[in-house]
């Protein structure tokens, strides 16, 4: 009897835990980029995060969702990866806007200090994704330009994944790349911290939610059975955070020295 009434106590709150484990996983991916989001936004400047790290994370989430087609996962890893790519946009569209406004600004400034006549002569042109410079890619003046390029990439993914969809080998590629690209995603923003010797205008908190994140999402992978990609790239995405972490304490320990340099009035901070 009592082997029963623990039963009828234990079966809902199973469930309940199995749903607040699925919408963690849903929703947790977007939680780190908050801080990030508002740090941005508060003060007008992108500067300290890298774009590519929404690059690698569409591209990662929509490698995942047509990798579903070819052998079904966990609904709520596929949920996440659409509102991951959401969410990735939204981020994109704030720094686009931010960067071209203090492009703007500093211009401003330049030909008041210059007391320029040739205003237009001096004015950076557009940097379109149709016009296919690799000089200029992921670095576009639009945020419809970034949108394209994921619509193409998305579309021609997508058409190759049709076409292939029979071959096993193709499918478990597929999945491999998807995590792969997504265990990456700690990469640019490690390699700009390293490059620039300072995580100034990095949110350390959006990085302690990414190792939180990861290190819950990988033993979800774990528990629920998924594919090995997924458990073996988590991991690998675990560490890339710890790496960024050990940046961010050796750089506060021993910070840069700035270095004295003339400015020039018609000079840009590069992004």
């Amino acid at each position: 009897m009592e082997a029963e009434g623990l039963d009828w106590l234990l079966v809902p709150l199973q469930q309940l835990v199995s749903w607040g484990a699925a919408a963690a996983m849903v929703f947790g991916g977007v939680v780190p980029y908050l801080p990030q989001y508002r740090d941005i936004r508060r003060t007008q400047n992108a500067d300290g995060f890298s774009t590519y790290v929404c690059l690698v994370l569409l591209v990662a989430n929509i490698l995942r969702i047509l990798f579903w087609f070819g052998r079904h996962f966990e609904s709520p890893l596929l949920w996440q990866s659409a509102i991951m790519i959401l969410t990735m946009l939204l981020m994109l569209k704030l720094c686009t806007e931010v960067r071209v406004a203090n492009e703007l600004n500093a211009r401003r400034r330049c030909f008041a200090a210059a007391d320029s006549k040739d205003e237009e002569a001096k004015v950076a042109p557009r940097r379109s994704f149709l016009d296919f410079d690799p000089h200029h890619f992921w670095q576009w003046s639009s945020f419809a330009d970034y949108v394209q390029c994921v619509v193409a990439f998305a579309g021609v993914a997508g058409y190759i994944t049709y076409l292939s969809i029979d071959s096993t080998l193709f499918v478990e590629t597929l999945g491999f790349l998807a995590v792969l690209t997504e265990a990456m995603l700690g990469v640019p923003q490690l390699y700009r911290n390293h490059r620039h010797q300072s995580t100034e205008g990095m949110s350390i908190k959006m990085v302690l939610m990414w190792t939180s994140g990861d290190a819950f999402k990988t033993a979800y992978f774990l528990l629920k059975g998924a594919p090995l990609q997924f458990s073996v790239c988590g991991l690998l995405q675990v560490l890339v955070d710890l790496a960024i972490l050990g940046q961010a304490y050796a750089f506060a320990r021993h910070p840069q020295k700035p270095v004295p340099h003339t400015v020039h009035p018609a000079s840009t901070k590069a992004l």
